[in-house]
């Protein structure tokens, strides 16, 4: 009895001695690949900004690198416990097929992520439209797109439909047309609101030369015409000059005569004695 006891107690201590000296050696190891992880993260976004790399794919490239380097970590302190990799890469592929059914929508927004980062329809900074909204691309991550609207709201775009869908990008060229429609009395003098409109464009700096302004009759109706004025600027300057073109244009027309169609009624009278009202554009 006492001899089973003895090697009883033999065999914990060489167990303890053995596995214990493993699970030592793993959490140093566990410990040391944490300081490695996060030294060689600042090390890749310090690379990264020093190469020029471009602002929207840091943040998906520096998830890349510190996934990667968590999972050969904890593959090496699992591997470093005696745990027999076959099974564990076995239970860890099963493990993903699951997560991965579980979560197809999210591996969609991955891929389409992936798919933005790399044929890059839009940059951060760049203000764009899509699925009906618009702002400024703040944050390109992995699974969605972060914009900031004009009335200072954040959006969060999944970034699966965002890459396949129809993306207006409204900051890649350099210049944009800026398109203004005045509808006056059929009444005027085209002649005079063409010279008027030009005088406008002539007094303002940010119209471009090239490609020439152009002034256009774009409808004609019955009390009314629609004069087109469509006139190029840098992109920076689009909805500025826009406000002021149109707040300049009705001070010129009121000041030089130029009429509006505004609508007017009249009493006609019948035989039957009843009057009916017509309404008419001036």
């Amino acid at each position: 009895m006492e001899l089973d006891i003895d090697s009883m107690r033999e065999m914990v201590v060489n167990f303890a001695v053995l596995y214990g000296i493993k699970l030592l050696v793993a959490i140093f190891i566990l410990v040391i690949g944490t300081w490695i992880i996060t030294r060689l993260n600042k090390l890749v976004k310090s690379l990264m900004l020093r190469k020029g790399v471009d602002e929207s794919l840091r943040p998906f490239l520096s998830s890349i690198v510190n996934i990667s380097l968590w999972v050969l970590l904890i593959v090496l302190v699992i591997a470093q416990l005696g745990v027999e990799m076959t099974s564990f890469i076995a239970v860890l592929g099963s493990a993903g097929l699951a997560i991965g059914l579980a979560l197809q929508g999210s591996l969609s927004n991955f891929a389409g992520g992936v798919l933005i980062l790399t044929i890059k329809p839009f940059r951060v900074g760049d203000y764009i439209e899509a699925q009906g909204q618009g702002g400024t691309v703040q944050l390109i991550n992995i699974f969605n797109t972060v914009l900031k609207t004009a009335d200072n709201k954040t959006i969060y775009m999944p970034n699966g439909p965002l890459a396949s869908t129809v993306v207006v990008n409204y900051s890649v060229e350099a210049t944009r047309r800026v398109e203004l429609l005045f509808t006056v009395s059929v009444n005027n003098d085209i002649g005079k609101v063409r010279q008027l409109l030009q005088e406008l464009i002539a007094q303002d700096e940010r119209v471009l030369q090239e490609p020439a302004p152009a002034i256009v009759v774009t409808n004609f109706a019955e009390h009314a015409i629609t004069i087109s004025t469509r006139i190029w600027c840098k992109r920076e300057d689009f909805w500025s000059l826009f406000w002021d073109m149109n707040e300049r244009a009705k001070a010129a027309f009121e000041k030089n005569g130029i009429a509006m169609p505004v609508p007017r009624r009249e009493v006609l009278s019948q035989p039957n004695g009843r009057a009916t009202n017509a309404e008419i554009g001036a």
